[in-house]
């Protein structure tokens, strides 16, 4: 038997989303953002309100997204309940920061996987980036060359009970399971 629960927001599970630019003056600015993902190949969506970073969007043009890790959960959150307004949260956190090589935008190197994007569109709060690069730390580089996503240990955002929880285990092949019933 099924319950109905009404208009209620369960999407899971959603990225934590660290979203890394630079302001006028090329001072680094982080925010956490859970309402995100693919918008198409090669591009990824965000929703944003207004913050500094959409500010730094308007005058950069880029962007760089982390993904949370549960190593990195405590300053993650740091960066979605304090806004760059007030507090230079880079300063703040101790996070170590590298300008990208392919777009005018911070990555934050305790984030072991960084997309670096270009604003493609941001009308109304939606973002949409073109991704122009993707780097990741080579410590999570396994012996074929591919992510080791286990070992990064990226984070979620449970909306259902407001928490963070690590990416679980493989349980299955996509795109070749389904198979075994057709």
């Amino acid at each position: 038997m099924r319950k109905d629960l009404g208009n209620k927001m369960n999407f899971l599970p959603l990225p934590v989303l660290m979203i890394g630019t630079y302001d006028e003056e090329g001072k680094a600015n982080v925010m956490n953002a859970a309402w995100g993902g693919i918008y198409d190949h090669g591009k990824i969506y965000i929703s944003l309100s207004n913050h500094k970073t959409t500010d730094n969007l308007k005058i950069k043009n880029a962007f760089t997204v982390g993904f949370a890790t549960k190593d990195t959960e405590v300053i993650s959150d740091y960066f979605g309940v304090v806004s760059g307004r007030d507090q230079d949260k880079i300063e703040k956190s101790g996070v170590h920061v590298i300008k990208s090589n392919f777009v005018d935008a911070p990555i934050i190197e305790e984030y072991p996987l960084t997309l670096e994007c270009t604003v493609e569109s941001f009308e109304d709060g939606d973002l949409i980036g073109k991704i122009v690069n993707c780097s990741v730390d080579e410590r999570y580089i396994d012996e074929n060359g591919k992510i080791d996503v286990d070992k990064m240990e990226i984070i979620t955002y449970d909306m259902t009970s407001n928490t963070y929880r690590v990416l679980g285990p493989v349980v299955g092949k996509a795109f070749k399971d389904g198979f075994d019933l057709k």
